[in-house]
């Protein structure tokens, strides 16, 4: 096999995001939740009859040397000839890009995340699900979970997962149409760094015993976001009229959970034309599961 397409990379939503400390490193201790939906970006990949790895899409205000797509593939790729003292054959990638920069939703981490399942597989590189994740974790916290590939508990600075049930939803998702700087939220004095820890059966109890759609714990990285970004805060006040709105990861984009396609459908047909907004089903598996 020389190609797979349409290799898809799902966006992911903070189901809920508590900040409890920091390390002496100066990286945030977190809880959160992930949870991945049926709406993202899809790679296509080409290997090529030199080494080189080609991205043939261009993606404005992403250099290819500071993509985590190639720095990904380019990592496995080493990987693979200290491994078997051969350079495996280069690849083109192309993307269609669909998630926002600085949206909340992982995208770069989940593209990162599907080229190390790919590479894996069409390099036959016999790599496990963790020494993916692990050799993910350095480029992005997020980029473990999407390998891991089901909604997860997350705790540390999101790479100790666990798995854990979530709800068979539908969401409805605005983009504010401005890009959160994800470093700007985490120095703000005005963070809450002592959220007290959660454990994952308090979750497990709240879903079972939930009075209709509200979410569990909070974001607490929302306050800080929508104090910088009033898009962001108008967002969530407007979504909020039709459930329990918030904001998904450090920003901008902003989520509510919904019973059925229907009902999102329904909500969706009454958000303002200034914002970009789509409907997405809860995935519980990633797509390429499979392939590990």
């Amino acid at each position: 096999m020389t190609s797979l397409k349409h290799c898809p990379a799902p966006a992911k939503l903070n189901l809920f995001l508590h900040v409890n400390g920091r390390r002496p490193d100066g990286y945030h201790l977190l809880q959160t939740v992930f949870q991945m939906v049926d709406h993202g970006d899809s790679l296509d990949f080409t290997l090529r009859d030199d080494e080189q790895i080609v991205r043939v899409t261009e993606l404005a205000g992403v250099p290819q040397e500071r993509d985590l797509i190639i720095r990904a593939a380019r990592l496995l790729q080493a990987e693979v000839q200290r491994r078997t003292g051969r350079l495996p054959r280069g690849v083109d990638i192309a993307i269609h890009k669909v998630l926002p920069m600085g949206g909340g939703l992982g995208g770069g981490s989940s593209d990162a995340a599907t080229t190390l399942m790919v590479l894996n597989h069409l390099w036959q590189a016999g790599l496990s699900r963790e020494e993916l994740m692990a050799m993910g974790l350095p480029l992005g916290a997020d980029i473990p979970f999407f390998i891991f590939g089901q909604t997860a508990f997350a705790e540390g600075v999101g790479e100790a997962l666990q798995p854990v049930q979530a709800a068979d939803c539908w969401y409805v998702v605005i983009e504010p149409g401005v890009e959160v700087p994800t470093a700007a939220i985490f120095s703000s004095e005005h963070l809450t760094r002592d959220t007290p820890v959660v454990i994952i059966t308090d979750f497990s109890s709240h879903l079972e015993n939930r009075n209709g759609f509200k979410e569990f714990g909070k974001n607490d990285l929302q306050q800080v976001a929508t104090q910088l970004f009033p898009p962001v805060a108008e967002a969530v006040a407007w979504l909020a009229a039709y459930g329990d709105a918030r904001m998904t990861g450090s920003g901008a984009c902003v989520f509510c959970a919904l019973a059925s396609e229907a009902e999102a459908e329904s909500v969706l047909k009454q958000v303002p034309a200034k914002w970009q907004a789509w409907k997405a089903k809860a995935l519980h598996h990633h797509p390429l599961n499979a392939m590990l």
